[in-house]
């Protein structure tokens, strides 16, 4: 009887080690598919090291989570980067030109909101198709950073290789984000709806309601410069900001910051008011704060006005800023030299306006629609021998971002004309400022100014293979496709390539262009 307990027990140890190491061993294949599952999934970005890394401390897998926690963990970096910069003395840092450390300061605000609101939406959005194109914001953040750096390359100090090791420690979870957000195809719905900053009420080009402001030299207005109008307009405001500006030139700067939402900045006239500076990069200023006018604020809106820098075509020169969500300008002038319009980010739209420029002269990482837009290349420096009008910077291959110019006149003044001719100076569609520019121009006319290759590579750097380059259906005498550039990168587009470039599609203009009361079409 004893020696029966005795085996019975034996046979209940036996069985409970058995079971115990059976539940071991299902844990560690468990824990062994996850770590496998999510190694594979970060294999597809960029930084794999860092994803995983990020990734591993999750307790449960999936793409959403672990895009989550990356982003997470970028905004922790950026604002490590923030509370470093805010430590910036003379003594630990030397600006190589001026407004660095505001610059840097202002892309890392609008950087740190772009990457909460990205957060917001993936965790508090009940339905996917209520969600908003976060990859708009992360594309916009990443563009910050590299503006940022750019800047910080003339700058010297102790604090600098600090500063930018925390840069790098917040861009790579960043672009991993990005990554990320491009895989999981569930969210690409770009929607209007939850985004309480833009108003939904029309803008009529006769609305006089109560945030009407008035700006006229003369003193007749509420105020005599642009500047004081839009320092009075309420911060973050959920309606349409109107700002009448009378007829004359204003010589001032204007910064419309990110908390400055539906401001609308309405003149009396492309030809008639007039804002105009001249700082540029020649004089020590950086191409982001040389600009005459830098937008930042969402829901920005613009009509009848003429932007200029009179800087000269020797220097360096933005000319108009934009860097906000649901930006648009109808029948405006941008009037400089190279590096005219900086379409630096977000979601934008030009409608009938008139651009002139140089080299490089419309330039940026937006998502961008030009409609109706005459895009006027005029006669460089002498010892210039070409001109570019566009350099777009997508950098990566999943970014959204990229230009698109739809039923536009592309010509040349009478002097570049008479140049182009005797082949003094080459002029050409765009050249790729990083490895994955997009640049399409469709049904649109083209001079034959124009070189017949159509594109030019950056200098010594061979993106033909990656670049996106698109015509469809142009007419005039430059848009011959016959002896455009041999790159795998330049595609002759057909109806249906070309119709996701169009309004509808790639800014998503239907969901919120229909309140600025602009036309549009597409």
């Amino acid at each position: 009887m004893v020696m029966s307990i005795s085996k019975q027990i034996i046979s209940f140890q036996s069985l409970l080690l058995i079971l115990v190491l059976f539940t071991k061993n299902h844990q560690a294949l468990s824990y062994d598919n996850f770590t496998s599952s999510i190694k594979s999934l970060c294999e597809s970005t960029p930084y794999p090291d860092v994803c995983f890394s990020n990734s591993s401390s999750s307790k449960m897998y999936n793409n959403v989570n672990i895009l989550i926690q990356s982003l997470k963990v970028a905004i922790s970096e950026a604002n490590k980067v923030f509370n470093l910069l805010s430590n910036i003395t003379n003594d630990n840092f030397q600006e190589g030109q001026r407004g660095t450390i505001q610059d840097c300061n202002e892309l890392y605000e609008i950087t740190i909101s772009s990457l909460n609101d990205s957060l917001i939406q993936l965790t508090s959005t009940s339905s996917l198709d209520e969600s908003t194109d976060v990859s708009t914001f992360l594309a916009a953040a990443a563009t910050n950073t590299d503006t940022c750096l750019e800047e910080l390359e003339s700058a010297s100090g102790p604090l600098k290789p600090l500063l930018v090791d925390a840069i790098n420690n917040a861009y790579k979870p960043l672009i991993n984000s990005l990554s990320l957000f491009a895989n999981e195809n569930v969210y690409t719905t770009k929607n209007t709806k939850g985004m309480n900053w833009l108003s939904n009420r029309k803008y009529l080009s006769h609305d006089n309601n109560i945030n009407s402001i008035t700006v006229a030299k003369d003193g007749s207005g509420n105020f005599t410069t642009i500047m004081d109008a839009i320092n009075f307009a309420p911060n973050r405001s959920v309606d349409k900001v109107i700002i009448n500006i009378n007829k004359g030139v204003y010589e001032e700067y204007i910064a419309i910051r990110k908390n400055k939402h539906n401001i609308i900045l309405r003149g009396e006239g492309k030809g008639s008011t007039i804002i105009s500076g001249n700082r540029n990069r020649i004089d020590g200023w950086h191409t982001y704060r040389s600009a005459t006018v830098g937008v930042s604020g969402r829901g920005f809106m613009a009509r009848d006005i003429g932007f200029r820098n009179v800087a000269g075509p020797e220097k360096e020169q933005a000319v108009l800023r934009v860097n906000a969500e649901f930006a648009a300008l109808y029948r405006c002038s941008i009037r400089g030299y190279q590096d005219s319009l900086y379409v630096h980010s977000f979601t934008q739209f030009y409608r009938e306006c008139d651009i002139y420029g140089t080299i490089d002269y419309i330039f940026g990482d937006a998502t961008v629609v030009f409609q109706k837009c005459n895009i006027t290349t005029i006669t460089p420096l002498p010892e210039q021998t070409s001109t570019v009008i566009t350099a777009q910077s997508r950098t990566y291959p999943f970014e959204k971002t990229g230009m698109s110019f739809i039923n536009c006149n592309i010509w040349a003044s009478k002097n570049l004309r008479q140049s182009s001719a005797s082949r003094l100076i080459r002029s050409y569609l765009g050249r790729p400022w990083r490895a994955y520019a997009r640049v399409v121009f469709i049904e649109s006319y083209i001079d034959g100014f124009i070189d017949p290759e159509g594109w030019l590579p950056w200098g010594d750097k061979n993106y033909s293979d990656t670049v996106y380059y698109g015509e469809y259906g142009n007419i005039g005498s430059g848009s011959d496709i016959q002896g455009r550039v041999k790159w795998l990168g330049h595609h002759v587009m057909d109806e249906n390539e070309a119709s996701n470039f169009k309004v509808s599609k790639f800014i998503m203009g239907q969901k919120w262009l229909d309140s600025t009361s602009f036309p549009y079409h597409g």
